[in-house]
C-alpha cells in the first residue's frame, strides 16, 4: 500500500500542496492536476491506484470528470474519492451515481483523507488476495472475484468499484435478504456514514448496467435487497 499512486485533482494550489505533503509522508506516490480537462488526460496515462477529485473545478467539473473516467474501460476500475465544499446531498448522490466510491466534505482533516484512502485501497487488496479464485455464476451471469469482472452471455459489464462489491455480496448469497446497513457494512465498513438514498442510487445504477439481469436484484419492501435467480 505504501507505494500506491494517488492522483490529486483540485484547482486550489494550497489544497494540492497540503494533500501532497500529507500523502507523501504516508509513503504514497502523488501526482497533481488543477483542471478537469488535464485530469482526464493524465488519469488515462497514469492509471493511478486512486483519484482524489474536487467537484468544483473550472471548465469540466468533477462530476463530468467522473463520468468520463467511469465510461472509459481503461480507467473505470479506479476508485474515486470526491472532495466537495457543497453541503447539498444532491451533489454527493450524483457523484455516487456516476461511479465515485466515497466522498469527503471541505474543510477536511488530512488525517481523515489519509484514513479514507487507506480504507479503499485495503478493501481492494483484500478482494485480490482472499477472493482471487472465486467465481460466482448464475445462469449467463458470471462474476470473477479475482479479476473483478462481470460478464453476461460472455459480454463484459463495466461496473464501478462499489457496484461490483454490492453485486458480488448479494449474488454470493442468493435468496438472502440484506438491509441497507448490512450491505454498506460489507462493502464499505461499519464506520462509513451513508444515507439510504445513496445506497439506493448505487442499486439503481447497477440494475441499469445489468440489463435483463437487473431484476435479479429485488427490493424487499421495508427491509432492503436480495439477489434472486433469473426466471
Amino acid at each position: 500500500m505504501s507505494k500506491a499512486t494517488i492522483f490529486v485533482v483540485d484547482d486550489e494550489e494550497d489544497i494540492r500542496e497540503l494533500l501532497q505533503y500529507n500523502l507523501e509522508r504516508e509513503g504514497f506516490v502523488v501526482h497533481l492536476s488543477g483542471s478537469g480537462e488535464q485530469a482526464v488526460k493524465k488519469a488515462r496515462k497514469l492509471l493511478p491506484d486512486l483519484i482524489l477529485l474536487d467537484l468544483m473545478l473550472p471548465g469540466i467539473d468533477g462530476l463530468e470528470v467522473t463520468k468520463k473516467l467511469k465510461r472509459n474501460p481503461d480507467t473505470s476500475h479506479i476508485p474515486i474519492i470526491m472532495l466537495t465544499a457543497k453541503g447539498d446531498e444532491v451533489d454527493i448522490v450524483t457523484g455516487l451515481e456516476l461511479g465515485a466510491d466515497d466522498y469527503i466534505t471541505k474543510p477536511f482533516s488530512p488525517k481523515v483523507v489519509v484514513a479514507r484512502i487507506k480504507a479503499v485501497l485495503r478493501r481492494q487488496s483484500i478482494d485480490h488476495t482472499e477472493e482471487s479464485k472465486n467465481i460466482i455464476k448464475h445462469d449467463a451471469l458470471t462474476i470473477h472475484m479475482g479479476m473483478r469482472s462481470v460478464h453476461i452471455n460472455d459480454q463484459p459489464v463495466n461496473l464501478t468499484f462499489s457496484q461490483f462489491q454490492i453485486l458480488a455480496y448479494l449474488a454470493s448469497r442468493a435468496g438472502w435478504v440484506f438491509t441497507r446497513t448490512q450491505i454498506v457494512d460489507a462493502v464499505r465498513g461499519d464506520d462509513y456514514p451513508v444515507t439510504d438514498r445513496s445506497i439506493d442510487t448505487q442499486i439503481v445504477g447497477l440494475r441499469k448496467k445489468l440489463g435483463d439481469y437487473g431484476d435479479c436484484i429485488e427490493t424487499v419492501r421495508g427491509v432492503g435487497y436480495k439477489f434472486r435467480e433469473k426466471e
